[in-house]
């Protein structure tokens, strides 16, 4: 197996290779080609953010340079070559500018179903970063991006407008929670839904504005999540212990469904530091929800996600305990997608069932580099789970 620095140092030569080989079409004061769409709003300087679209050097069916959900699969260096080609430009704009010519051309490459040809002039030729050793954690939220430079202007055609999202647009009395599961029910991805929030499209009018991407992505996944989960209550527990298991990307997942009719939800993660020590983070709720922000950031609302929307569709109810181990090969956060993602993969797969919380939690954690004494010493849920007395107890 390849070592993380070996890797490291093979993604490094690869972009170079990737920048050389495509620096005539990468560093140019203009550029042309069709949009998969894809648009980013920045977070840094606000109430005043960066926005701009994405656009690649190429023309076609682009869609899957930022579709996360076509990214099961796919390897760390497929990916972050997705992410590579896309050249970003930026202009900075105020939270609440939400009209004018620019955002509504933003708003309506955000909404189109299919990619769009897109045309853009920069104030200087765009750079890319391929550091990766710069200050990032390791559940940034958003997908890594590549050459950006400041805007002079942009213009696409060619466009489709999503019929489900250009409703949700022109409903201006409709908040954008209600919006995000609206279309989330009528099969919108997750990822464009966050996408035509974070351009101020969602809500009521007089409330709209932008939403850096980092954020909407938390937002949405947060959102939905809520709404799935208060809309199980109803449903029938079910009746079996079950783990789900799944590994991409040097990430690896354990999923505990525990029968139960309240909902508690806890996620823990474990990586390697520096030092090779394992260090491991964690997040709960209980049916009254989360009273925090979660110290996992983004990765904790998009295992909710995932959890929630699986349990919606079979039609029943659990508490759950999401474990997720991040190895040293994971040398380049990808974004939190790969999280909903990977525990989407986990529960499409068949679980094994079991009898008793013990051999439950023995099963999930056989493969895994922490122990587990230290999963069972740190989970909240156990202990709950544990000191819980129910009827069946005296059966």
């Amino acid at each position: 197996m390849s070592s993380p620095s070996d890797i490291k140092k093979r993604l490094e030569q690869n972009w170079i290779q990737f920048l050389k080989a495509n620096s005539t079409k990468l560093a140019l004061d203009s550029i042309d080609g069709s949009s998969p769409p894809a648009v980013f709003v920045g977070r840094y300087g606000y109430p005043k953010v960066r926005i701009g679209p994405m656009i690649p050097p190429s023309h076609g069916d682009t869609a899957i340079l930022d579709r996360p959900e076509l990214w099961a699969g796919r390897s760390l260096e497929e990916i972050a070559n997705y992410r590579l080609s896309l050249v970003r430009g930026t202009f900075a704009m105020k939270v609440n500018d939400t009209s004018g010519r620019y955002i509504e051309n933003l708003q309506e490459l955000a909404m189109s179903e299919r990619p769009a040809e897109s045309e853009a002039t920069f104030e200087k030729k765009p750079l890319a970063d391929i550091e990766l050793d710069r200050e990032i954690t390791l559940n940034t939220e958003a997908a890594p991006f590549g050459p950006a430079a400041p805007l002079k202007t942009f213009k696409a055609s060619s466009l489709t407008a999503d019929q489900r999202i250009e409703s949700a647009y022109y409903d201006g009395d409709l908040r954008a929670s209600d919006a995000m599961v609206e279309l989330y029910q009528k099969g919108v991805d997750v990822s464009s839904i966050h996408k035509v929030l974070s351009v101020g499209m969602l809500g009521q009018k007089k409330s709209r504005k932008l939403v850096p991407t980092r954020w909407s992505i938390s937002a949405t996944d947060d959102t939905i999540s809520n709404r799935l989960v208060e809309e199980n209550k109803t449903n029938p527990a079910i009746d079996i212990f079950e783990v789900a298991q799944y590994s991409h990307l040097a990430n690896y997942y354990s999923v505990i469904l525990v029968p139960d009719d309240v909902w508690n939800f806890e996620m823990i993660e474990s990586w390697f530091t520096n030092s090779g020590q394992i260090a491991t983070g964690s997040d709960y709720e209980d049916a009254r929800g989360l009273d925090h922000y979660p110290t996992i950031a983004g990765a904790y609302f998009a295992a909710r996600l995932a959890v929630a929307e699986h349990l919606a569709n079979r039609r029943r109810k659990a508490a759950a305990l999401v474990l997720r181990e991040i190895h040293p090969e994971y040398v380049m956060p990808l974004g939190v997608w790969q999280i909903r993602e990977g525990v989407r993969e986990a529960l499409k797969k068949p679980v094994q069932k079991f009898e008793t919380l013990d051999s439950a939690m023995s099963f999930a954690c056989a493969n895994l580099s922490v122990s587990r004494h230290e999963i069972v010493r740190k989970s909240k849920l156990w202990q709950g789970f544990k000191s819980q007395t129910r009827i069946t107890d005296f059966a």
